[in-house]
């Protein structure tokens, strides 16, 4: 069996090849004032993105970045990897790939033949791009200037067998998520506070495709994403993050005699953050996912652990 750390370090090796180069920062920013790599690939927290741009890269820099994650629940698990690149703090170019144990879809079987098989997997591409537009989280510490970003996510599913199922949702398997994201860091009081505005049609997180067939919602919308994180010394932080979502399928769900088996929830975690060193961060949360496809997992809120480690330059 596939040891669940091994994407983590084969992604911490990744990083140390591509620091190897020539081009790559040598100063870096304040421990953690980069974030850490989010589920989808960009800096931030764990699950969603922050106005930082990642990597150790200052203004005339080139940073690279490369993480891991495991995250389990009651009935699902996720695995997630990638690297990005940072340019003079300004711009981030990130890419993840995300591996989703689906395994409990296999009771969709016994609602329609829909051919799941079994231990069914979702794999997720997803390509980010972050722009700076104004402030800086550093020198502007001691104003009200917040650092803003724009940003999006282009995000690629492969359902496998489930795709019989996003055929029935009427969902895509593409779909792009734009957002706009300001943080702000008060070092005086040793606080982060992180507000993003994603306009999005995805199902959980685009896992479940990209909006719906009528009467469900197919059209984007906009969800706010907040983000708390203190300081309890240079190297470590403690923190929260609430991301409200869409609830795109449960109308059509109910449509279909299905009750709310479709539901989706809101996603929370509270998360520490530790730096050993200059390049390298841990990070460790307790996740509620809410219910995800709560027809076949009885209903159950996914609750977990999540695990994230990152190197950057």
């Amino acid at each position: 069996m596939t040891s669940p750390l091994r994407p983590i370090a084969q992604c911490a090796a990744l990083a140390a090849f591509l620091a190897s180069g020539a081009a790559h920062a040598d100063t870096g920013k304040l421990v953690l004032t980069g974030g850490v790599s989010s589920i989808t690939g960009s800096a931030g927290g764990g699950i969603t993105p922050w106005a930082v741009i990642g990597t150790q890269a200052t203004e005339g820099e080139w940073g690279f970045s490369a993480y891991g994650t495991r995250a389990g629940t009651q009935d699902y698990a996720l695995s997630s990897y990638g690297a990005a690149i940072g340019w003079q703090d300004r711009v981030e170019l990130s890419l993840a790939r995300q591996d989703f144990d689906a395994a409990p879809a296999f009771a969709l079987n016994g609602i329609a033949p829909f051919g799941v098989a079994p231990g069914q997997h979702i794999k997720m591409d997803v390509l980010g791009l972050k722009v700076k537009l104004l402030g800086d989280a550093i020198l502007d510490a001691d104003t009200w200037v917040p650092q803003v970003a724009l940003g999006l996510e282009h995000k690629q599913v492969r359902p496998g067998s489930l795709q019989s199922v996003l055929d029935f949702l009427g969902t895509k398997t593409s779909g792009t998520d734009l957002y706009l994201s300001a943080t702000k860091l008060l070092l005086d009081k040793s606080l982060l506070l992180n507000t993003t505005l994603r306009y999005t049609n995805a199902n959980q997180n685009g896992l479940l495709g990209f909006g719906s067939a009528a009467p469900g919602k197919n059209s984007r919308s906009l969800q706010p994403e907040f983000s708390i994180a203190y300081l309890l010394r240079h190297n470590l932080a403690v923190g929260a993050e609430y991301r409200f979502k869409p609830n795109n399928l449960q109308v059509l769900g109910a449509a279909a005699g299905l009750g709310t088996a479709l539901r989706e929830d809101d996603w929370k975690d509270l998360f520490i953050a530790w730096a050993p060193s200059k390049n390298v961060s841990l990070t460790l949360a307790w996740v509620d996912l809410g219910r995800i496809v709560p027809g076949v997992t009885r209903d159950k809120r996914q609750t977990g652990y999540y695990l994230s480690a990152q190197v950057a330059f």
